[in-house]
């Protein structure tokens, strides 16, 4: 009996050595997910991405038109500013 109390208790530890190897890892792959997220870097480069992504939607007709529309806007609120003074 006694060596069969030896045994089961070294299962046990092999299977807790076995829980805490693979909750150390899960807790490793939790830590780079958070930093990865709060990285400022990081967050601009999917800030980035993420503009990419919607210029590559958009109509190239569409993206000269309103570039040229801001072009225009800020010409004029210049020339108006310069009347003023």
């Amino acid at each position: 009996m006694a060596d069969g109390q030896i045994e089961s208790k070294s299962v046990s530890s092999e299977g807790l050595v076995a829980d805490i190897d693979r909750t150390r890892a899960e807790l490793a792959r939790t830590i780079d997910a958070i930093s990865d997220r709060v990285s400022p870097k990081r967050n601009a480069e999917r800030a980035k991405d993420r503009f990419r992504e919607r210029a590559n939607q958009i109509d190239p007709l569409i993206a000269g038109a309103a570039t040229a529309a801001l072009v225009i806007g800020v010409s004029v609120l210049l020339l108006l500013r310069r009347r003023r003074h």
